[in-house]
């Protein structure tokens, strides 16, 4: 059974960095993960994706340039390292199984762990 659990969020000012680590259990063989996050009162946005198999990578427009999707096989760990955090960038994010691909796609965009909080101040 495929068990995600995400941690390393927390509250950081503008301009700021964190990791988001997200421990993965329960695959197998190939797969994909991805980073969505929410904010209050908003719609699930897709953040960043990884492909396992070729390790392609996708990232929202929003977040491009900021923000890096990894993983450590080894331990099997998802991570997203944020960087130049912005005050929109405030939301519980959650890791699930989603391609590159299927960033833009609301149904893959579904909770599995218990998220991680990110809060960003200006």
């Amino acid at each position: 059974q495929v068990r995600l659990v995400e941690s390393g969020g927390g509250s950081v000012q503008s301009g700021g960095s964190l990791r988001l680590s997200c421990e993965v259990s329960g695959y197998t063989n190939k797969y994909c993960l991805g980073w969505f996050r929410q904010a209050p009162g908003k719609e699930r946005e897709g953040v960043a994706a990884i492909d396992s198999d070729d390790g392609t990578t996708g990232y929202a427009d929003s977040v491009k340039g900021r923000f890096t999707i990894s993983q450590d096989k080894a331990d099997d760990t998802l991570y997203l390292q944020m960087n130049s955090l912005k005050p929109e960038d405030t939301g519980m994010y959650y890791c699930a199984p989603f391609c590159p691909t299927d960033l833009d796609v609301p149904r893959f965009l579904e909770i599995w762990g218990p998220g991680t909080l990110v809060n960003v101040s200006s």
